[in-house]
């Protein structure tokens, strides 16, 4: 590691330092906003029970994950009874009636592959916002190419996993017959049949990324020269990672529909063993919502996912940024003392 300051006056922190800290990051991202989506789909559940076999969306604030119904009666977490009037209601009664633990069911999977995608995530952004920033100098294209290209790259490696494990739990498959499933699929329709559910992630999280990360940077440089401070606060990164978020999550909305609606199509017809005509472009899904609900199809849950992305993207970033400020702390007395 160099023994001096950085071009913005602030010492440098190694990649495993950046990995724990967006580690850390995203743990903590979980834990705090895991419950609202646990609420929002049992509320969903109650209006509209899921039958063996239909697919579900679930998040726990850092990444999506499909989930399939296991079985017809209540046992599964997202299945217990209960009449809820609202959010609040639904809060009050889980935690009284299951214990506070339930309000985090579902999370130990999702967060077994969330991590690991976070870290490389974060750690990706920050590594290539260095190398393109050394290599091309300063400009605006910079967080928008490093966003992107840090997505693109932490999708590709997780969705193979997210099959795998999608498998695993419609078909409760031993690892040895999971094995077997996937040669199979490989031997079938080929080795990019692992990435299947890549695209609509892709045209969603991609552009996501790239907005998020311009407006943060922009934001949080803009703050750091109305306070003339070298280094954000961690209530300016909680608001810069907010806003920015908010934004992001209202203009690509109509990829998240899309998305949704051909990842559960997808996952429904491998868990049930249907065969899939050919997919629907991403063009013929948007005009086919359009048809059946009108224009504002396409913004169709925007409230819910703005009250769940602003927070995630706030509590990521603000956490994330204060592990790199420790380190930086950690690294400068380490430098003083040698």
């Amino acid at each position: 590691m160099a023994n001096k300051k950085n071009e913005n006056g602030l010492y440098p922190i190694s990649p495993f330092q950046q990995a724990v800290a967006s580690c850390c990051g995203a743990t903590i991202t979980s834990l705090l906003v895991t419950p609202l989506d646990v609420v929002k789909i049992r509320l969903q559940v109650q209006s509209n029970p899921l039958t063996k076999g239909k697919c579900f969306i679930y998040s726990n604030g850092l990444m999506d994950h499909v989930c399939v119904c296991e079985n017809g009666n209540t046992k599964a977490w997202y299945k217990k009874p209960g009449h809820f009037k609202g959010m609040l209601d639904a809060f009050v009664k889980i935690v009284r009636m299951e214990g506070i633990k339930s309000l985090w069911s579902g999370l130990p999977p999702t967060l077994m592959m969330a991590l690991p995608t976070t870290v490389i995530y974060f750690t990706c952004y920050d590594q290539l916002s260095e190398a393109l920033g050394a290599t091309l100098g300063k400009g605006d294209f910079i967080p928008i190419l490093a966003g992107s290209l840090s997505r693109l790259g932490s999708v590709t490696v997780i969705s193979p996993l997210e099959l795998v494990r999608t498998k695993l739990q419609a078909r409760q498959l031993s690892y040895r017959q999971l094995r077997v499933c996937i040669s199979n699929t490989i031997a079938k329709d080929g080795w990019l049949s692992l990435w299947r559910g890549w695209g609509p992630t892709v045209l969603r999280d991609v552009p996501f990324s790239a907005m998020y990360w311009y407006n943060y940077e922009h934001l949080k440089e803009g703050l750091c020269k109305r306070y003339d401070m070298h280094e954000p606060t961690f209530m300016m990164c909680f608001a810069s990672g907010a806003i920015s978020g908010s934004i992001a999550a209202l203009l690509t909305l109509p990829f998240d529909v899309v998305k949704t609606h051909k990842q559960t199509q997808l996952w429904e017809c491998e868990t049930l063993n249907i065969s899939q005509r050919k997919s629907a472009s991403t063009w013929t899904v948007m005009k086919k919502i359009v048809a059946e609900s009108g224009f504002t199809g396409l913004f169709a849950g925007v409230i819910p996912r703005l009250i769940k992305v602003a927070p995630a993207c706030a509590i990521m970033i603000s956490t994330y940024e204060y592990g790199k400020a420790f380190f930086r702390k950690l690294n400068k007395k380490q430098m003083e003392n040698n």
